[in-house]
């Protein structure tokens, strides 16, 4: 009776670090954030005035939100844009941690002019990209598209919200 006994617990053992082998190879999936259309921004010529794009945007201006921006997204399509709302005017630095696609990056004042832009941000880069210059507010726009839309310093924004 103990053989049979022994055998039993190897069966047992056996049993239960299989069965934890398998749970170990469980894939923890995550859900895949979706843009939120929260407002539309335009942005104009500074010397003519004229459209030079309108985009849908998403806004974040919640501590959590300015801290999350467009992290653990893996895109965002041509007309879409997040902007970032602070509540004073001051230095503002952003970095790419955890972002997994590459953006522009236009700071503007509280004039809603374009004070500086930092283009082509790296995804998963943890350094530093400054304003330069205090703003108010932030875009981001895909990789590319300042120079496709022959974004410059001193061109305007509008936005509403939705």
């Amino acid at each position: 009776m103990t053989i049979m006994k022994s055998i039993y617990y190897v069966f047992l053992a056996f049993v239960v670090f299989s069965s934890c082998k398998e749970k170990a190879k469980t894939e923890i999936k995550t859900e895949t954030i979706a843009f939120t259309k929260e407002g539309e921004l335009q942005v104009f010529r500074s010397e003519s005035d004229s459209l030079l794009v309108y985009l849908d945007i998403e806004i974040a201006e919640t501590e959590y939100e300015t801290q999350t921006g467009l992290m653990y997204r893996e895109s965002m399509e041509e007309r879409q844009a997040m902007l970032f709302i602070f509540p004073n005017v001051a230095m503002h630095s952003f970095y790419m941690k955890n972002t997994q696609f590459p953006l522009d990056i236009l700071f503007i004042d509280e004039h809603l002019t374009i004070a500086s832009i930092q283009k082509n941000a790296q995804p998963l880069d943890e350094s530093g990209l400054s304003s330069g210059v205090p703003v108010k507010y932030v875009l981001e726009i895909n990789a590319g598209l300042s120079d496709k839309w022959q974004l410059q310093v001193g061109d305007s924004i509008s936005y509403t919200r939705k």
